[in-house]
């Protein structure tokens, strides 16, 4: 199996990147569990024009976007990481927020086609407990310490959280698929999963899109940690990090979208489009488009959750 690093060096031969702020924190996920709020939290970028319904590209193209490329009206989230303080029956969670999440769209010079209108998918796994429940070799997840480390990936499992205080950042990674069947966007898959690394013949390549999230553990924990780490994914238990996953909702203006494919045979290229250039916010100002409903409080998530059993 390739390590992440490796799957880095071979996919940065033609890409973008965009850098995304957060914008809401909410028990939602329209994607698995759409009219519902009944997910565990997750912290949401991009597009705000998105409650517990999903939305479609054209929706998501009415909002206000909390990433710097205008043309970019996707959205995208992930599971929300906390700080676990107190005792066991009255534990308090306090999010820890990325210092930057910026989306990387990578081996553009492979793609085929641009990102279909109305394309969403998945990558991670929700469930996972365990190294084994976790594809890194597809998906890439991994967390360590940027910057001066200290780095442990070499005697953990790499998609376990660090046992040390990170010196700068902590960070996480996860690559979505890149193959999409573009008469039934539900069926997607990645290109290293089949034989050759070539799509399967009822499928197209995309551009493979990966999270990079540096969490901003020292402004939270001001005495760091040694041993199991006291954090925790909303999806996960405390000092694991294997539950870490991704949804992606395609907003991309159709312009950008195909200008995009022309990032062929250069290291970095910035996509513009009709909406504006592609390193610069916009000046609208994001929000909850369902302020009433479901709830950005950890305990009171919970609660709803089990409401649905």
């Amino acid at each position: 199996m390739k390590s992440a690093v490796a799957l880095l060096v071979g996919a940065a031969s033609a890409l973008t990147v965009v850098e995304h702020k957060p914008f809401m924190r909410k028990n939602m996920d329209p994607i698995v569990s759409p009219g519902k709020y009944i997910s565990h939290m997750h912290s949401f970028y991009g597009s705000d024009a998105l409650t517990k319904d999903l939305p479609t590209t054209e929706e998501l193209q009415k909002g206000c976007p909390s990433g710097e490329n205008a043309n970019d009206m996707s959205v995208y989230w992930a599971p929300t990481l906390y700080y676990v303080t107190g005792p066991k029956d009255n534990e308090t969670y306090t999010e820890i927020y990325p210092a930057t999440f910026k989306t990387y769209y990578e081996q553009i010079d492979r793609a085929e086609i641009p990102y279909p209108p109305n394309l969403y998918m998945i990558a991670g796994n929700a469930s996972a407990k365990s190294q084994a429940d976790v594809r890194e070799d597809l998906n890439m997840i991994t967390w360590w310490c940027d910057g001066n480390g200290p780095e442990d990936r070499n005697t953990r499992p790499r998609a376990a959280l660090p046992r040390s205080t990170c010196s700068a950042h902590l960070q996480a990674i996860l690559r979505f698929p890149d193959c999409v069947n573009p008469n039934k966007l539900t069926e997607y898959t990645y290109a290293a999963a089949s034989p050759g690394g070539r799509c399967p013949a009822n499928m197209k390549r995309v551009p493979s899109l990966r999270f990079s999230v540096r969490y901003n553990t020292r402004g939270v924990i001001k005495n760091g940690w040694k041993g199991v780490p006291p954090i925790k994914l909303a999806c996960g238990e405390i000092g694991e990090g294997y539950c870490f996953h991704g949804d992606f909702i395609n907003g991309w203006y159709e312009d950008a979208a195909k200008t995009m494919l022309q990032a062929k045979g250069q290291t970095f290229m910035e996509i513009k489009g009709a909406h504006g250039p592609g390193k610069k916010y916009s000046n609208c100002k994001t929000r909850d488009r369902d302020p009433n409903g479901g709830t950005s409080d950890y305990h009171e998530s919970l609660k709803m959750m089990k409401m649905d059993n």
